[in-house]
C-alpha cells in the first residue's frame, strides 16, 4: 500500500489577495495628525520583538495551545494598529519601532505577569537604541494605548485555559462515535474552543465542514486499512523515514511554525509595521482556525482510528495501538493540519509560496534537521504523518487543510477590518 498524496494547493488569487493585504494595511487617509509614508526595511526591531514574544511564551506557556495563540495575536494585533498611523513632523521609522515595541511589552507584561523583569528589559534595550524626542514619546504612547485597547476589546473571548478544556458529556458508545482513548481515556478536550468568541469569523460554525465519509463507504475503508497498517505501534510497512516524520511532527504547532514564521518575517522587505501586520495576521487567523476545527470536530463527533480499528465491524484487533498516544478529541478534521492549512495560507499569500531554503528542528524529535523550500511541503508531511503516527484518518488530515484554507482566505479578505485603529 502507497499512500496518497492529494493536496489542495493554496489557490494564486491568495498571493495576490495577501499582497493587496500588506500595502492596503498601511495606506491611511491623511489628516491633521497623521502622514503616510512608504515602507522602507529599516531594523531589526520587529525580530528583536518576535523572539521576546516566543521566550516569553516559552517560559510560562499556558496549558492550552490557543491561549498561546490568543497572546500572539493580542500583542501582535496591538503593534500592528500602533505602527499604522505616524504623526507628522516625526521620524517614521523611530516612532515606529518604539510604537512595537510598547505595544507587545504591555500586552505580554499584561498576559505573562511573572516575565515582566525580562519584558521591561527587553523594552529598556529597544529604546535606547531609538532618539529621545517626540518620534520616541508618541511611540510609546501609541503602543501603549492600542495595548490597552485591544486587551479590553478581547476580555471575557473565552479563550482562558478554563473555558478552552469546558466539560463535554460523552455521548453513548456507538459506531462511529468519539469515545475517550487508551491509556488514559482522558476527558475530552477544546471542546470549548466551539464556545469561544473568534477574531474575524462571523461564528465558529462560518465554515464547519461536511461530514466525514461515511462508515459503509469505500474511501472510509481505505482509510481505516492505511491507518491501521502504516499507524501501528508494530507496523511492518512503516519506513525508518515515515516514522521519523510522524515524530517529527508530534508536537505543538504552535511551537513548530514560530521558526517557519520567523524565516518569512526575516526575509519580509517591510518595516515595523509591515512584519507587525506579518506577524497579526498570521496568529489571528490560527486563533480562528483552531476555534472552527474544535467546531467541526464536536459537530461530527468521529471516533478515532484505535477505536474504530479495536471495536468496529471491519476486521477488529482489540490489541491494535498506535504509534503515538491518541489525544483526547475527534478525529475529524485533524487539527494540526487545519493549522497547516491555515498557515501555508497565510504565508504563501504574504511572503510568496516559497522560499530560499531554510532549516528546521522538532523537540520532538531530537537531533534531526530538515530543509524546506515551500510552505506547501510542511502541510504534506503534517498529513502524512499524523497518518503514521497512527491518530488520524487521511482523510481527517485533507480534510483540516482545507478548513484551514478556507479560515486564512476569511482572514486575508477582512484583514483592513482587523487592522483598523481606535
Amino acid at each position: 500500500m502507497n499512500p496518497s498524496r492529494t493536496r489542495h494547493p493554496v489557490r494564486p488569487v491568495l498571493v495576490g489577495l495577501g499582497s493587496a493585504v500588506l500595502l492596503a494595511a498601511s495606506v491611511t487617509v491623511p489628516s491633521a495628525a497623521a502622514a503616510v509614508v512608504e515602507e522602507q526595511p529599516r531594523s531589526s526591531v520587529a525580530l528583536d520583538w518576535y523572539d521576546t514574544t516566543a521566550d516569553t511564551i516559552a517560559a510560562d506557556a499556558a496549558p492550552t495551545q490557543i491561549t498561546n495563540s490568543r497572546t500572539w495575536a493580542v500583542s501582535w494585533l496591538a503593534a500592528a494598529r500602533a505602527t499604522r498611523v505616524v504623526p507628522f513632523g516625526v521620524d517614521r521609522g523611530d516612532f515606529q519601532d518604539a510604537a512595537l515595541a510598547s505595544a507587545v511589552h504591555d500586552a505580554l507584561v499584561a498576559l505573562v505577569p511573572s516575565r515582566t523583569q525580562e519584558l521591561d528589559a527587553a523594552l529598556r534595550t529597544t529604546l535606547q537604541a531609538v532618539p529621545d524626542g517626540a518620534a520616541e514619546a508618541k511611540g510609546v504612547a501609541a503602543g501603549a494605548r492600542q495595548a490597552r485597547l485591544v486587551l479590553a476589546a478581547r476580555e471575557g473571548d473565552g479563550l482562558d485555559p478554563a473555558s478552552v478544556n469546558a466539560p463535554f458529556t460523552v455521548p453513548p458508545a456507538a459506531p462511529g462515535v468519539w469515545q475517550p482513548t487508551p491509556p488514559a481515556y482522558a476527558p475530552a478536550a477544546q471542546y470549548g474552543n466551539r464556545l469561544a468568541r473568534p477574531f474575524l469569523l462571523d461564528s465558529p460554525d462560518q465554515y464547519r465542514l461536511p461530514a466525514p465519509p461515511a462508515l459503509d463507504s469505500a474511501r472510509y475503508r481505505a482509510d481505516l486499512a492505511e491507518v491501521r497498517a502504516y499507524g501501528a505501534v508494530d507496523s511492518t510497512v512503516r519506513t525508518e523515514r515515515q516514522t521519523e516524520t510522524a515524530t517529527f511532527w508530534l508536537g505543538s504547532s504552535l511551537t513548530l511554525y514560530t521558526e517557519p514564521l520567523r524565516v518569512a518575517l526575516a526575509r519580509s522587505p517591510h518595516s515595523s509595521a509591515g512584519r507587525a501586520r506579518l506577524v497579526a495576521l498570521f496568529h489571528v487567523a490560527l486563533v480562528d482556525t483552531q476555534i472552527a476545527t474544535s467546531d467541526s470536530k464536536y459537530a461530527h463527533l468521529r471516533w478515532r482510528p484505535v477505536t474504530a480499528i479495536r471495536t468496529g465491524s471491519i476486521d477488529p484487533d482489540p490489541a491494535w495501538t498506535p504509534l503515538h498516544t491518541t489525544p483526547a478529541h475527534p478525529d475529524y478534521p485533524s487539527g494540526h493540519n487545519t493549522y497547516s492549512g491555515a498557515a501555508e495560507a497565510v504565508l504563501s499569500a504574504l511572503v510568496g509560496p516559497r522560499t530560499a531554503p531554510f532549516q528546521l528542528t522538532s523537540p520532538t524529535a531530537p537531533g534531526v534537521t530538515r530543509t524546506y523550500t515551500s510552505w506547501s511541503r510542511l502541510s504534506q508531511e503534517n498529513v502524512d504523518a499524523r497518518v503514521y503516527s497512527g491518530i488520524h484518518t487521511r482523510s481527517a488530515d485533507e480534510a483540516g487543510l482545507v478548513l484551514g484554507e478556507r479560515v486564512a482566505t476569511h482572514a486575508l479578505r477582512n484583514a483592513a477590518r482587523l487592522f483598523d485603529t481606535l
